[in-house]
Protein backbone atom coordinates (compact mmCIF):
# COMPACT_ATOMS: atom_id res chain seq x y z
CA UNK A 1 0.00 0.00 0.00
CA UNK A 2 1.63 2.88 -1.22
CA UNK A 3 -0.51 5.76 0.57
CA UNK A 4 -0.80 5.45 4.38
CA UNK A 5 -3.83 4.90 6.02
CA UNK A 6 -3.55 8.69 7.32
CA UNK A 7 -5.07 9.68 4.28
CA UNK A 8 -8.17 7.65 4.51
CA UNK A 9 -9.26 8.08 7.76
CA UNK A 10 -11.96 10.07 6.65
CA UNK A 11 -14.30 7.86 4.67
CA UNK A 12 -12.52 4.31 6.29
CA UNK A 13 -13.29 3.79 9.96
CA UNK A 14 -10.20 2.07 10.79
CA UNK A 15 -7.95 -0.88 9.74
CA UNK A 16 -10.03 -3.67 12.20
CA UNK A 17 -12.91 -4.03 14.02
CA UNK A 18 -11.66 -2.73 17.57
CA UNK A 19 -10.68 0.47 15.54
CA UNK A 20 -13.91 1.05 13.98
CA UNK A 21 -16.29 -0.13 16.57
CA UNK A 22 -15.44 3.17 18.39
CA UNK A 23 -16.55 4.52 15.44
CA UNK A 24 -19.95 3.22 15.40
CA UNK A 25 -20.72 3.36 19.35
CA UNK A 26 -20.40 7.27 18.66
CA UNK A 27 -22.80 6.94 15.88
CA UNK A 28 -25.69 4.90 17.62
CA UNK A 29 -25.33 7.48 20.27
CA UNK A 30 -27.12 9.70 17.76
CA UNK A 31 -29.64 7.11 17.01
CA UNK A 32 -28.49 6.42 14.14
CA UNK A 33 -27.82 2.48 13.11
CA UNK A 34 -24.71 1.17 11.11
CA UNK A 35 -23.67 -1.12 8.27
CA UNK A 36 -20.16 -2.66 8.96
CA UNK A 37 -18.54 -2.99 5.77
CA UNK A 38 -15.19 -5.43 5.48
CA UNK A 39 -13.33 -3.84 2.55
CA UNK A 40 -12.01 -5.60 -0.29
CA UNK A 41 -13.08 -7.13 -3.29
CA UNK A 42 -12.33 -9.61 -6.72
CA UNK A 43 -10.58 -12.40 -4.68
CA UNK A 44 -8.91 -14.59 -6.78
CA UNK A 45 -7.39 -17.54 -4.23
CA UNK A 46 -9.88 -20.02 -2.54
CA UNK A 47 -7.63 -19.54 0.87
CA UNK A 48 -8.37 -15.85 0.85
CA UNK A 49 -11.94 -16.19 0.23
CA UNK A 50 -12.30 -18.95 2.75
CA UNK A 51 -10.24 -16.26 5.30
CA UNK A 52 -12.94 -14.29 4.73
CA UNK A 53 -16.05 -16.05 4.95
CA UNK A 54 -14.63 -16.49 8.64
CA UNK A 55 -13.61 -12.62 8.74
CA UNK A 56 -17.63 -12.00 8.15
CA UNK A 57 -18.63 -14.75 10.22
CA UNK A 58 -16.51 -13.18 13.35
CA UNK A 59 -17.78 -9.83 12.67
CA UNK A 60 -20.93 -10.86 13.13
CA UNK A 61 -20.22 -12.41 16.32
CA UNK A 62 -18.63 -9.26 17.27
CA UNK A 63 -21.23 -7.09 16.54
CA UNK A 64 -23.86 -9.26 18.78
CA UNK A 65 -21.04 -9.21 21.09
CA UNK A 66 -20.43 -5.85 21.29
CA UNK A 67 -24.48 -4.67 21.34
CA UNK A 68 -23.86 -2.30 18.90
CA UNK A 69 -26.55 -1.23 16.12
CA UNK A 70 -25.22 -2.80 12.89
CA UNK A 71 -25.64 -4.79 10.26
CA UNK A 72 -22.91 -5.93 7.88
CA UNK A 73 -22.33 -5.65 3.81
CA UNK A 74 -20.75 -8.15 1.51
CA UNK A 75 -19.14 -8.57 -1.78
CA UNK A 76 -19.51 -11.65 -3.79
CA UNK A 77 -16.12 -11.27 -5.29
CA UNK A 78 -14.78 -10.94 -1.92
CA UNK A 79 -16.77 -14.74 -1.42
CA UNK A 80 -15.03 -15.77 -4.41
CA UNK A 81 -17.57 -15.22 -7.28
CA UNK A 82 -14.38 -14.56 -9.65
CA UNK A 83 -13.02 -18.08 -8.45
CA UNK A 84 -16.23 -20.21 -9.23
CA UNK A 85 -20.12 -18.98 -8.75
CA UNK A 86 -20.99 -22.43 -7.22
CA UNK A 87 -17.93 -21.59 -4.36
CA UNK A 88 -19.61 -18.49 -3.75
CA UNK A 89 -22.88 -19.90 -3.36
CA UNK A 90 -21.98 -22.02 -1.02
CA UNK A 91 -19.76 -19.06 0.99
CA UNK A 92 -22.74 -16.63 1.36
CA UNK A 93 -25.26 -19.45 2.45
CA UNK A 94 -22.39 -20.25 4.97
CA UNK A 95 -22.71 -17.02 6.06
CA UNK A 96 -25.99 -16.43 6.32
CA UNK A 97 -26.50 -19.61 8.29
CA UNK A 98 -24.73 -17.68 10.61
CA UNK A 99 -26.83 -14.37 10.45
CA UNK A 100 -30.38 -16.20 10.71
CA UNK A 101 -28.58 -18.32 13.62
CA UNK A 102 -27.64 -14.98 15.27
CA UNK A 103 -31.24 -12.86 13.77
CA UNK A 104 -28.52 -10.57 11.63
CA UNK A 105 -28.37 -9.07 8.49
CA UNK A 106 -26.57 -9.30 5.17
CA UNK A 107 -26.28 -6.71 3.00
CA UNK A 108 -25.12 -7.92 -0.62
CA UNK A 109 -23.60 -5.07 -2.52
CA UNK A 110 -23.54 -4.27 -6.08
CA UNK A 111 -20.12 -4.21 -7.75
CA UNK A 112 -19.90 -3.27 -11.54
CA UNK A 113 -22.26 -4.09 -14.36
CA UNK A 114 -20.13 -7.20 -15.17
CA UNK A 115 -21.39 -8.73 -11.78
CA UNK A 116 -25.16 -7.49 -11.87
CA UNK A 117 -26.85 -10.47 -13.19
CA UNK A 118 -24.66 -13.11 -11.29
CA UNK A 119 -25.40 -10.77 -8.26
CA UNK A 120 -28.92 -10.60 -8.64
CA UNK A 121 -29.22 -14.34 -9.03
CA UNK A 122 -27.50 -15.28 -6.09
CA UNK A 123 -29.54 -12.74 -4.39
CA UNK A 124 -32.69 -14.51 -5.42
CA UNK A 125 -31.76 -17.76 -4.62
CA UNK A 126 -30.95 -16.59 -1.00
CA UNK A 127 -33.90 -14.83 -0.59
CA UNK A 128 -35.85 -17.79 -1.06
CA UNK A 129 -33.75 -19.41 1.35
CA UNK A 130 -32.97 -16.65 3.93
CA UNK A 131 -35.98 -14.04 3.49
CA UNK A 132 -35.38 -11.11 5.87
CA UNK A 133 -31.72 -11.87 6.58
CA UNK A 134 -30.54 -10.82 3.18
CA UNK A 135 -30.89 -7.70 0.61
CA UNK A 136 -29.42 -6.29 -1.85
CA UNK A 137 -28.45 -3.09 -3.97
CA UNK A 138 -29.74 -1.70 -7.08
CA UNK A 139 -27.79 1.93 -8.80
CA UNK A 140 -30.13 3.74 -10.66
CA UNK A 141 -28.28 4.95 -13.35
CA UNK A 142 -27.71 1.37 -15.52
CA UNK A 143 -30.61 1.52 -17.88
CA UNK A 144 -31.65 -2.09 -16.74
CA UNK A 145 -32.40 -1.29 -13.47
CA UNK A 146 -35.96 -0.16 -14.00
CA UNK A 147 -36.69 -3.96 -14.78
CA UNK A 148 -34.38 -5.36 -11.58
CA UNK A 149 -36.44 -2.77 -9.28
CA UNK A 150 -40.19 -3.96 -10.62
CA UNK A 151 -38.70 -7.90 -10.64
CA UNK A 152 -37.12 -7.41 -6.91
CA UNK A 153 -40.06 -5.41 -5.48
CA UNK A 154 -42.58 -8.11 -6.92
CA UNK A 155 -40.90 -10.25 -4.31
CA UNK A 156 -40.72 -7.86 -1.05
CA UNK A 157 -37.20 -8.21 -1.55
CA UNK A 158 -34.93 -5.50 0.67
CA UNK A 159 -33.29 -3.01 -1.83
CA UNK A 160 -30.91 -0.45 -0.65
CA UNK A 161 -31.15 2.36 -3.66
CA UNK A 162 -27.85 4.06 -4.74
CA UNK A 163 -26.66 6.34 -7.97
CA UNK A 164 -23.93 4.27 -8.75
CA UNK A 165 -20.76 4.78 -8.28
CA UNK A 166 -18.83 2.95 -11.16
CA UNK A 167 -17.76 4.05 -14.22
CA UNK A 168 -19.61 2.64 -16.82
CA UNK A 169 -20.33 2.92 -20.77
CA UNK A 170 -23.11 5.33 -21.99
CA UNK A 171 -24.52 1.92 -23.57
CA UNK A 172 -25.14 0.24 -20.02
CA UNK A 173 -25.41 3.72 -17.68
CA UNK A 174 -27.31 6.74 -17.74
CA UNK A 175 -24.29 9.47 -17.59
CA UNK A 176 -26.25 12.59 -17.01
CA UNK A 177 -26.87 13.69 -13.07
CA UNK A 178 -30.63 15.28 -13.97
CA UNK A 179 -31.90 11.77 -15.79
CA UNK A 180 -30.20 9.82 -12.84
CA UNK A 181 -31.83 12.17 -10.08
CA UNK A 182 -35.07 11.13 -12.13
CA UNK A 183 -34.41 7.34 -12.23
CA UNK A 184 -33.68 7.60 -8.62
CA UNK A 185 -37.00 9.23 -8.11
CA UNK A 186 -39.05 6.84 -10.07
CA UNK A 187 -37.36 4.12 -8.14
CA UNK A 188 -38.41 5.03 -5.23
CA UNK A 189 -41.52 5.42 -5.61
CA UNK A 190 -41.97 1.79 -6.91
CA UNK A 191 -40.21 0.99 -3.65
CA UNK A 192 -42.31 2.86 -1.26
CA UNK A 193 -45.30 0.87 -2.95
CA UNK A 194 -43.97 -1.98 -3.23
CA UNK A 195 -41.89 -3.08 -0.23
CA UNK A 196 -41.78 -2.90 3.38
CA UNK A 197 -38.86 -0.72 4.04
CA UNK A 198 -36.47 0.49 1.24
CA UNK A 199 -33.36 2.10 2.10
CA UNK A 200 -32.84 5.64 0.08
CA UNK A 201 -28.85 5.89 0.02
CA UNK A 202 -27.89 9.27 -1.31
CA UNK A 203 -25.96 12.36 -0.51
CA UNK A 204 -27.83 14.36 -2.65
CA UNK A 205 -29.71 17.28 -0.87
CA UNK A 206 -32.29 17.26 -3.85
CA UNK A 207 -32.96 13.41 -3.41
CA UNK A 208 -33.29 13.86 -0.01
CA UNK A 209 -35.52 16.96 -0.18
CA UNK A 210 -37.25 15.15 -3.31
CA UNK A 211 -37.95 11.87 -0.58
CA UNK A 212 -39.43 14.12 2.28
CA UNK A 213 -41.31 15.59 0.72
CA UNK A 214 -43.10 12.87 -1.60
CA UNK A 215 -43.31 10.57 1.54
CA UNK A 216 -44.92 13.30 3.49
CA UNK A 217 -47.69 14.40 0.26
CA UNK A 218 -48.76 10.60 -0.09
CA UNK A 219 -48.86 10.08 3.39
CA UNK A 220 -45.90 7.36 4.15
CA UNK A 221 -44.54 7.91 7.52
CA UNK A 222 -40.79 8.28 8.21
CA UNK A 223 -40.78 4.62 9.74
CA UNK A 224 -41.48 3.10 6.53
CA UNK A 225 -38.20 3.71 5.25
CA UNK A 226 -34.40 4.37 5.84
CA UNK A 227 -32.03 7.06 4.68
CA UNK A 228 -28.73 6.11 4.22
CA UNK A 229 -25.53 7.72 3.56
CA UNK A 230 -21.58 6.57 3.73
CA UNK A 231 -18.93 7.21 6.42
CA UNK A 232 -17.24 10.76 6.33
CA UNK A 233 -19.92 12.40 4.28
CA UNK A 234 -22.73 14.22 5.72
CA UNK A 235 -22.88 13.26 9.47
CA UNK A 236 -24.32 16.72 10.59
CA UNK A 237 -27.04 16.03 7.83
CA UNK A 238 -27.40 12.09 9.40
CA UNK A 239 -27.95 13.47 12.63
CA UNK A 240 -30.31 16.06 11.71
CA UNK A 241 -32.39 13.98 9.92
CA UNK A 242 -32.58 11.45 13.16
CA UNK A 243 -33.94 14.10 15.34
CA UNK A 244 -36.45 14.75 12.57
CA UNK A 245 -37.99 11.31 13.70
CA UNK A 246 -36.86 9.65 10.16
CA UNK A 247 -34.94 5.99 9.88
CA UNK A 248 -31.07 6.71 9.49
CA UNK A 249 -27.92 4.44 8.67
CA UNK A 250 -24.29 5.07 8.12
CA UNK A 251 -22.29 2.55 6.13
CA UNK A 252 -18.69 1.88 7.88
CA UNK A 253 -15.98 0.62 6.10
CA UNK A 254 -13.41 -0.63 7.78
CA UNK A 255 -9.85 -2.94 6.91
CA UNK A 256 -6.80 -3.18 5.44
CA UNK A 257 -7.75 -2.92 1.75
CA UNK A 258 -9.42 0.27 1.86
CA UNK A 259 -7.88 1.81 -1.50
CA UNK A 260 -10.31 0.75 -4.33
CA UNK A 261 -12.99 1.86 -2.06
CA UNK A 262 -10.75 5.61 -1.41
CA UNK A 263 -10.35 6.14 -4.43
CA UNK A 264 -13.60 6.03 -5.74
CA UNK A 265 -14.87 7.97 -3.17
CA UNK A 266 -12.18 10.80 -4.12
CA UNK A 267 -13.61 10.41 -7.67
CA UNK A 268 -17.12 11.04 -6.98
CA UNK A 269 -17.33 14.64 -5.52
CA UNK A 270 -14.12 16.89 -6.32
CA UNK A 271 -14.77 18.55 -2.60
CA UNK A 272 -13.86 14.99 -1.14
CA UNK A 273 -10.60 15.30 -2.74
CA UNK A 274 -9.88 19.48 -1.74
CA UNK A 275 -10.27 17.88 1.71
CA UNK A 276 -8.06 15.40 2.06
CA UNK A 277 -5.09 17.80 0.20
CA UNK A 278 -6.60 20.46 2.91
CA UNK A 279 -5.58 18.13 5.58
CA UNK A 280 -2.04 18.11 4.61
CA UNK A 281 -1.24 21.54 5.67
CA UNK A 282 -2.52 21.33 9.00
CA UNK A 283 -0.50 20.65 11.95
Amino acid sequence: MKLPFAFAKRFVAGEDFSQAVTKVRDINKSDIKVTMDLLGENVRDRETADNTVKNYINLLHGINDQEIKSSISIKLTMLGLDIDPKYCRDNLFSLLEVARENDQFVRIDMEGSDYTQQTIDLFNEAHQEFGKHVGIVIQAYLHRSKKDIDDLAEIGADVRLVKGAYKEPERLAIQNMPAIREAFEDYTKVLLEKTQFPRIATHDDELIEWTKKYTADNGIGKARFEFQMLYGLRQQTCEELAKQGYNVRIYVPYGTMWLPYYTRRLKERKENIWFVLSTLFKS
